[in-house]
C-alpha cells in the first residue's frame, strides 16, 4: 500500500449471486475518525444502504471490537434489515464485534475461530459525580449486551454462567461458542489470521499468546514504542472521549 493511501478494515460489495450482498468488518469500530483506517456507524449505514434491494446479506468478521455505542448501532441496523444475515467470524470476533455477530439469522465460525465477550469499559474523567455517572452508564449497557447473548443463545446459557464468562473476559473457541449457542455451525479450519495490531489486544487483559506478541500479564514483559504511544494518548483524550460517550449515551439512553 502506497504511503497516505486509506486503509479500510471493512469493505462491501455485490456477491456474484444476485439477490446476495457481502459486508467485512475488518478492523476496529471507532465513532470518529482517528485515522483513515478507522470507520463509523454512519458509514456503515452509507455502504450497507449503497447494497440495494437485496435478500441475503453475508457479514465476515474479523475486529476486536471498539467504541460500544457504535457497534450496538450496527448490530441493531442489521436486526432492521430485510435481508436474511449469515455471519461468518473468519478468525475473531472481540468485544463489541461478537455483539454485532448476535445480529446474525446464522453465525459461522471455523474451528479455529475466536470470540471474546467480555464487560464494557471506558475511559473517564472528572469528579466524584462524573465516574458514578459512567459506571451508571456502563452498568446499563452491559445489561443491554447481556441480554443480547442470552436472547441468542436460548437455554444453552444461563445469566449466572454468562456473567462469569464476562467478569473473566473470556476468549471462546468455535466449539464453546457451539456449545453455548454463540454460534450456529463450526466448518473447517482456514488460514485468516485476527487483523489486529498489538497496540489494540493490549487494551485486554487474557488475550490468547497465538494472537499477539505482547502479553501485559506476564511479569517481564516490556511495553513497547507503540503501545507507550497508544496509551498515552488515551490519557490525553480522554475528556474529549468522555463528552463524545456521554452525548452518545444520553441518545441511546433517554432515546
Amino acid at each position: 500500500m502506497k504511503k497516505g493511501e486509506k486503509k479500510q478494515y471493512w469493505s462491501f460489495k455485490a456477491a456474484a449471486k444476485e439477490g446476495d450482498g457481502e459486508l467485512y468488518i475488518y478492523g476496529e469500530i471507532t465513532s470518529w475518525q482517528w485515522d483513515d483506517s478507522d470507520t463509523s456507524a454512519n458509514s456503515f449505514k452509507r455502504e450497507l444502504d449503497a447494497l440495494g434491494d437485496i435478500s441475503t446479506l453475508h457479514l465476515y468478521i474479523n475486529s476486536p471490537g471498539g467504541i460500544v455505542t457504535e457497534g450496538v448501532t450496527i448490530g441493531n441496523m442489521l436486526k432492521r434489515h430485510k435481508a436474511r444475515v449469515i455471519v461468518h467470524v473468519d478468525a475473531l470476533a472481540a468485544s463489541v464485534a461478537s455483539v454485532i455477530a448476535m445480529a446474525g439469522d446464522e453465525i459461522h465460525m471455523p474451528r479455529n475461530a475466536m470470540m471474546m465477550i467480555h464487560n464494557p469499559w471506558r475511559v473517564t474523567a472528572g469528579n466524584a459525580d462524573d465516574h458514578r455517572k459512567s459506571a451508571e452508564d456502563l452498568d446499563r449497557i452491559g445489561g443491554s449486551m447481556k441480554q443480547t447473548y442470552l436472547d441468542r443463545s436460548g437455554d444453552k446459557l444461563d445469566e449466572t454462567k454468562l456473567t462469569e464468562l464476562l467478569d473473566a473476559e473470556t476468549w471462546l473457541s468455535a466449539q464453546e461458542c457451539l456449545d453455548y449457542g454463540l454460534c450456529d455451525v463450526v466448518g473447517d479450519a482456514n488460514q485468516a489470521a485476527a487483523c489486529v495490531s498489538d497496540e489494540l489486544f493490549a487494551k485486554y487483559r487474557n488475550v490468547p499468546k497465538g494472537l499477539t506478541t505482547i502479553q501485559p500479564d506476564e511479569p517481564n514483559a516490556s511495553v513497547g514504542t507503540k503501545e507507550r504511544e497508544y496509551l498515552q494518548n488515551i490519557a490525553a483524550t480522554a475528556k474529549t472521549e468522555l463528552q463524545n460517550l456521554n452525548s452518545y449515551l444520553g441518545g441511546i439512553l433517554n432515546g
